[in-house]
């Protein structure tokens, strides 16, 4: 089947960009280099949605590489790097795949991808699940089994599991210690802040950031602002998350209060409808909004839009909304997720351990075709183990070991 891209002349720049995070992924590298020698996943197909740019690219080179058939779309409209996709069609690779595609089109794209009847799926967010288990459940026929990237798939593979619903087995590749310790923390506290900053190219200092959930990518998005200079104002329905935010030196507030006195404001929950129009009518003129969770659900925009008298342009990548009383909101990136819809996603160095993971959990699926349950499953602590170590080793680092007389007073031989 053909590929569905704008332009594959655009393919060089998309190589470069691949090699250079190539180069700081020595743990999917590694991995890689023994996938590739035992071609692993010889005569699999595997679909991937995720995110399609540089890094996502690299794991589907991995992969492709070590014998299957790769097949790639993106899981966002805006994530979506052109010359990322140009590249992977130029390296062998399907994809169905634009930038700034309507939802329409992202959902064709999808359908175009089921179309190739996989072996092993990697989601991002869970509509490729969703769609297996509705419109397109003749794709599954060959499915062995999935992996989901991030926290909002995981929440919504739990509900269909918790239904009895759940109609293949998935691992819950966002649920390793090498992920979510990594990933939703230092990458998106980083990737974050850049997407904002490059966007708005205004400070963060001295700015009161409000930070909308605190699981692990709220933490690592308020430590990061922390270390701009920000003062952090963080809102949460958790209590004990509440009290953690307290302990680590934050305000916590409901965001009723919070929508007074925020300069930019930060959505981390999953969840929809965090900022509503009644806390939207108290903000500041001059309010940034930026989303960080996987959907574009966490800014109400309907009713910002409703709120409004006016909307414009204010700067690439920012609608601004002028209220009736004059104040002025500005919504980056269409209140999608802030750091691939206005930058470049996680450094690489991240995920590199992520996407370490993720080839790891294509290949215990396979390992494992045939015993596993349809359920939710977690990759064994061994492999959350040895990702760590090759990502030591490869930055110069050593660490001790326990003696036989220490294991045996722990019990643990």
């Amino acid at each position: 089947m053909l590929s569905l891209i704008h332009d594959i002349g655009a393919a060089p720049g998309g190589h470069k960009k691949i090699s250079w995070v190539d180069r700081y992924m020595p743990t999917l590298n590694a991995i890689g280099r023994t996938l590739k020698e035992e071609q692993t996943f010889k005569g699999k197909t595997v679909v991937i949605s995720v995110h399609l740019e540089a890094k996502t690219a690299y794991l589907a080179i991995v992969l492709h590489r070590a014998g299957a058939d790769v097949i790639v779309t993106g899981s966002n409209p805006l994530s979506t790097q052109d010359d990322i996709a140009a590249a992977l069609v130029d390296e062998g690779l399907t994809v169905y795949a634009t930038h700034g595609c309507t939802e329409e089109e992202y959902f064709m794209y999808l359908h175009k991808a089921l179309d190739h009847k996989p072996h092993i799926i990697i989601d991002d967010g869970g509509d490729l699940v969703h769609l297996l288990h509705t419109t397109r459940t003749d794709a599954a026929e060959r499915l062995l089994g999935g992996t989901e990237e991030t926290t909002t798939g995981v929440v919504r593979l739990h509900g269909l599991a918790k239904a009895g619903e759940l109609k293949f087995p998935m691992i819950a590749a966002n649920d390793s210690y090498c992920k979510y310790l990594f990933d939703n923390r230092y990458g998106t506290g980083q990737s974050t802040w850049v997407g904002i900053m490059r966007t708005t190219n205004l400070t963060v200092v001295g700015k009161k950031v409000v930070i909308a959930g605190y699981g692990w990518c709220g933490r690592g998005c308020a430590m990061r602002a922390k270390g701009l200079g920000a003062h952090v104002i963080v809102t949460e329905v958790d209590p004990i998350k509440a009290i953690e935010a307290v302990f680590d030196g934050f305000d916590v507030m409901p965001m009723d209060k919070a929508a007074e006195i925020g300069d930019i404001f930060v959505t981390l929950t999953g969840n929809k409808d965090v900022i509503r129009g009644e806390h939207m009518a108290k903000m500041k003129d001059g309010a940034l909004l930026a989303n960080a969770g996987h959907f574009d659900v966490e800014i109400n925009k309907a009713e910002l839009k409703a709120l409004s008298v006016r909307q414009f342009e204010a700067r690439h990548n920012i609608e601004g909304f002028e209220l009736k009383n004059g104040h002025i909101i500005n919504l980056i990136a269409e209140g999608r997720l802030v750091n691939l819809a206005a930058a470049d996603g996680h450094p690489a160095e991240i995920m590199d351990l992520s996407f370490a993971v993720q080839a790891l959990a294509a290949k215990y699926i396979l390992d494992n075709a045939g015993t596993l349950e349809n359920r939710v499953y977690v990759l064994p602590r061994e492999t959350d183990i040895s990702v760590a170590m090759i990502k030591l080793q490869s930055m110069g680092y050593a660490i001790d070991s326990l003696t036989e007389e220490q294991r045996a007073y722990l019990n643990l031989d």
